[in-house]
């Protein structure tokens, strides 16, 4: 991986003595999407604000492209000379001005080549001269992307930018913007708390949980990483749905009473098992390896599949099953794969 254009380092705030963040680090490289994940609260567009230089970290530093702009809690840099470039949940795009003005807004001075470049990269060179109120949703979102790559940030920051566009149009969009960020060789951090637009889109997490001094940075790792090999429960539900079955682990692996399962190395003892609902299978009526005596609860169709709420004598499983199954339905259930954690990692039950 290259050098990395935007580097975080041990980022404190709070708000009124309310703390916010806790000790947050991370780093993004040229070229990367690092997606920031997590519930309501947890700091995730106080750090996007710190890093755009829109507040004062008390703590903690921050380098982009190479420059201290932040250091111990203290500006160094002003946010108009970070090269950072932004996008927000609503646009902000000004209602006024055409969408070529509104993408060449933020250069030093007119550059008509380079704004028609910025519009066919992002397909709307033909919209040049409407207004933002004759666009939709999908539409001024790629105008407020194109606006924020205009001036050549080194740091695209995107604050919940598929928040108001219609779930049928997130894939095309993030495609976009993926393509644009590669070919830009911009670092960006995108805040969102869509666990699946973040799997799809980001090259790495970073999950950021809630604690007694504010948020901190509880993983990060690759999209698959995060997914697949999570260090918590509390990770493991936020990246998708998951059920935590009680176990024992040793020596690479974990035992459990729907099977076994992988586990860290160093992991030895109680743990518990994440298991993703497409690594379980129901087995209606059979007495087999896994847990018998299992009640589905309820169904609910996903379309390339049903959701399986199933109750057994170690807790709910979620499982995911080619065709419905009726409640009060008896069976086995058992897993394919999973991964164990903690039990007393930070935010596990």
């Amino acid at each position: 991986m290259s050098e990395p254009v935007l580097r975080i380092e041990g980022l404190h705030h709070a708000y009124g003595g309310v703390p916010v963040l806790d000790g947050l680090s991370l780093s993004v490289a040229a070229g990367e999407l690092c997606a920031v994940l997590g519930p309501s609260g947890c700091g995730k567009t106080t750090l996007l604000r710190a890093v755009a230089g829109l507040l004062h970290p008390d703590a903690g530093s921050v380098h982009i492209g190479g420059q201290v702009v932040v250091s111990e809690g203290r500006e160094r840099v002003p946010c108009e000379r970070r090269g950072v470039g932004l996008v927000f949940q609503d646009y902000a795009l000004f209602p006024t001005m055409s969408v070529a003005d509104n993408v060449g807004f933020g250069l030093a001075r007119p550059d008509a080549t380079r704004v028609r470049s910025l519009l066919e990269a992002v397909g709307l060179v033909e919209l040049a001269e409407r207004r933002p109120a004759a666009l939709s949703g999908g539409q001024q979102q790629r105008v407020a992307l194109a606006r924020a790559l205009a001036p050549g940030p080194s740091v695209l920051l995107l604050d919940e930018p598929f928040a108001n566009v219609d779930a049928r149009l997130r894939d095309s969009l993030g495609a976009v913007l993926r393509e644009r960020i590669a070919e830009a060789g911009v670092g960006a951090l995108l805040v969102t708390h869509d666990q699946e637009g973040a799997l799809a889109l980001a090259d790495r997490i970073a999950v950021v949980l809630p604690g007694a001094r504010g948020g901190f940075l509880a993983m990060y790792d690759t999209a698959e990483a995060v997914y697949r090999r999570p260090c918590s429960v509390a990770v493991a539900q936020l990246s998708g749905p998951a059920s935590a079955i009680e176990g024992e682990a040793r020596q690479g692996r974990a035992f459990c009473a729907l099977g076994e399962a992988d586990a860290p190395e160093r992991l030895v003892g109680d743990a518990l098992i994440i298991v993703r609902p497409e690594d379980a299978d129901f087995m209606v009526g059979e007495e087999g390896r896994g847990v018998g005596d299992a009640v589905v609860r309820r169904h609910s169709l996903l379309g390339r599949a049903w959701r399986l709420v199933v109750d057994t004598p170690v807790g709910e499983v979620l499982v995911d099953h080619a065709a419905p199954v009726a409640p009060g339905t008896r069976g086995t259930v058992s897993m394919r794969r999973g991964w164990a954690v903690p039990p007393h990692a930070p935010g596990s039950v």
